[in-house]
């Protein structure tokens, strides 16, 4: 669990001091100095065991996980390793997840820069243009209030990418510069920090620098493998590479990691984008709907619709769905349609632009 750079772990030899001692978990997390005990027990029949594990909130001893594993014994290695790896990939997010709910209870006033890095993520997940400016706001006020805290200058320059690549609010080139800027200020503040890392394969892959990102993204896993943003990224950054199987098997490999990811409706969008560019254009579209369900007013989402219906010769829904894409997000459309971004092979544009065309674009 250490390797996540969120997460403030304990030593061993600390935790083992209440072996065998009736203490509350307040006490522990008092005793400590840390918000959350993880805790577990076990035990064995034959040749089977059962390890149960709970995530426990040590302020108000609420049970924030909680999960049970039945094994068979034959190799007692290979077990342990299989619960350590499902107990450390679900831990992360639940935390994340009650840190963000703990942060949106706080009074506006009394946030400190972890708090406003939580509540930003909160308000970006939200991929509304109203949430994202009290994302933005929030980073730079955590900015403010610890300059040495790299969290909020990774939020910020994810801020800005959103910025330009959904919102269109700003210049794809100013804010690919400047979330490059933020990212490697994030890594100033601490060089192991694997979320910064991938930040910054991000900021790389905006100006069309797919390998370099790959790069930063596989110095970001080489931290935390099992860190999801990274995985994510790196399916992204395979997919516009023109590797979107690859890029795919990541992005699920995200979702599994982390099912509540705060960047969700970008991971569908980009699922999207990859079964398009292999040709599977009735799974788009299956894709698609996946992500009107969970993401409604979410307006990317209907140009790949609309080229995937134009694929498959269903003209009237892919002119409808072609009208959506441009009434709902017409900067967005000429930024991706009209131009071509740099992170899109011309290859992959060409492509997009064939499926647009056989669903009504004159372009």
């Amino acid at each position: 669990m250490s390797r996540y750079p969120s997460l403030f772990v304990i030593a061993r030899n600390s935790c083992f001091t209440y072996k065998g001692r009736a203490v509350s978990v307040k006490e522990v997390g008092r005793d400590l100095g840390v918000r959350y005990v993880l805790e577990g027990s076990l035990r064995k029949s034959g040749n089977r065991i059962r390890v149960t594990a709970q995530l426990v909130e040590a302020e108000t001893g609420n049970h924030v996980w909680a999960e049970r594993y039945d094994r068979d014994v034959a190799d007692i290695f290979a077990v342990q390793d299989e619960i350590t790896d499902a107990v450390t990939i679900a831990i992360a997010p639940a935390v994340a997840e009650a840190e963000q709910q703990r942060a949106m209870r706080k009074p506006p006033g009394s946030l400190d820069a972890w708090a406003a890095y939580q509540r930003g993520l909160w308000h970006l997940s939200r991929v509304t243009v109203e949430d994202f400016v009290v994302a933005q706001k929030l980073f730079e006020r955590g900015i403010e209030a610890d300059p040495t805290f790299g969290g909020c200058y990774s939020g910020l320059a994810l801020a800005r990418l959103q910025a330009s690549a959904i919102y269109q609010s700003l210049d794809a080139t100013g804010a690919q510069s400047s979330a490059e800027a933020l990212a490697r200020k994030a890594l100033s503040c601490d060089t192991a920090d694997a979320e910064a890392r991938s930040c910054l394969g991000w900021a790389l892959q905006g100006r069309g620098d797919l390998e370099g990102a790959l790069v930063e993204i596989g110095n970001a896993l080489a931290i935390s493998p099992n860190l999801a943003i990274a995985h994510a990224q790196r399916g992204a950054t395979l997919i516009f590479i023109g590797r979107p199987k690859e890029g795919l098997r990541a992005i699920e490999t995200s979702i599994r990691l982390d099912p509540r990811d705060p960047f969700s409706a970008i991971r569908l969008l980009h699922i999207a984008c990859g079964l398009y560019f292999s040709g599977e254009y009735q799974a788009t579209l299956e894709a698609a709907k996946r992500l009107i369900r969970s993401y409604p007013n979410f307006p990317m989402i209907h140009r790949w619709s609309a080229a995937a219906l134009g694929q498959l010769g269903r003209t009237a829904e892919a002119k409808e769905a072609l009208d959506k894409a441009i009434r709902l997000a017409p900067a967005a459309f000429d930024m991706y349609v009209r131009n071509r971004v740099p992170w899109f092979r011309s290859k992959d544009y060409v492509q997009l632009a064939e499926g647009l065309r056989k669903a009504g674009w004159e372009g």
